[in-house]
């Protein structure tokens, strides 16, 4: 094993790599969610939870199934659904857990911003990429996903 490989810190070659990562994946999320904003009237909150909900059956999940799908703490996503719901994009009926299902208005909206958004993705991500860039980063989301799993042999956790 080098030294390089032994060392417990990253190199300044390899923060450079990290920071000019982190900085355009922030910079990106920021340009995506101000353009959903801007032509949709949808926050990326709001297109996250739609979008679960628009691949649910029957557009419906329990509130602990869609706050697993979209990565969220519950209380985080109970604030945002309650302002949702004063909106009209989705209901919830309480039983056995809470069940939230996107409203016609809310499924509305999600068809009519996803266009744009998609539009957006294209220009400001896929077209910046030549294929084989694409590909290489596809595959270096891969391998940076499984190393964030806990799941995973060798996942830190």
């Amino acid at each position: 094993m080098s030294a390089d490989a032994r060392r417990s810190t990253p190199t300044p070659a390899q923060l450079r790599v990290w920071r000019d990562y982190i900085e355009t994946a922030g910079a990106l999320q920021r340009m995506l969610a101000s353009r959903l904003q801007t032509e949709s009237g949808m926050s990326i909150g709001d297109y996250v939870v739609l979008l679960a909900l628009s691949e649910a059956s029957a557009h419906e999940l329990r509130s602990s199934e869609l706050a697993d799908a979209v990565g969220w703490e519950r209380s985080r996503l109970s604030h945002h659904l309650g302002r949702m719901q004063r909106r009209g994009l989705i209901d919830r009926e309480s039983g056995r857990g809470v069940r939230v299902s996107a409203t016609s208005a809310g499924l509305e909206l999600f068809r009519a911003g996803s266009v744009p958004h998609l539009r957006a993705i294209k220009s400001l991500f896929i077209d910046a990429l030549t294929p084989e860039q694409l590909e290489a980063l596809g595959a270096a989301a891969a391998a940076l996903r499984g190393a964030a799993t806990p799941d995973t042999p060798g996942a830190e956790g």
